[in-house]
């Protein structure tokens, strides 16, 4: 297997996990919905067949290209969740620095999706 393989393969697989864990887990993914955006159930389900569709999408030569421009798009629909997240550090299990972490994390997830897509 190609190194450049391994990179899209190991993408898919972590965006169909995630995918998966939006209806394990919904109720986390629910309260990461800034509270005035409408149907947030809605758009946690639909978010995670989105991840689970685009991570596939990945793992074939044929549809990686659009499949990793599909996941640079959702990564910065989802943004202000992950701000909302970090703005609201009280309602989360989590340290502070990790939900600020996640912020700029994002734009390497961008990058790297972008380099997907050219391979």
């Amino acid at each position: 297997m190609k190194e450049k393989n391994i990179s899209a393969y190991f993408m898919g697989m972590l965006y169909i996990a995630a995918g998966i864990n939006h209806f394990v887990n919904a109720d986390f993914y629910l309260r990461m919905m800034p509270h005035p955006f409408p149907y947030p159930m809605y758009a946690v389900y639909v978010s995670g067949i989105a991840e689970i569709l685009l991570g596939a999408g990945v793992l074939f030569a044929f549809t990686r290209k659009w499949s990793a421009y599909g996941i640079i798009a959702l990564l910065i629909a989802i943004f202000p969740a992950n701000i909302n997240m970090a703005l609201h550090p009280q309602s989360w299990d989590i340290p502070m620095a990790v939900l600020y972490a996640r912020l700029p994390l994002q734009l390497v997830l961008i990058w790297w999706a972008w380099r997907v897509s050219k391979r």
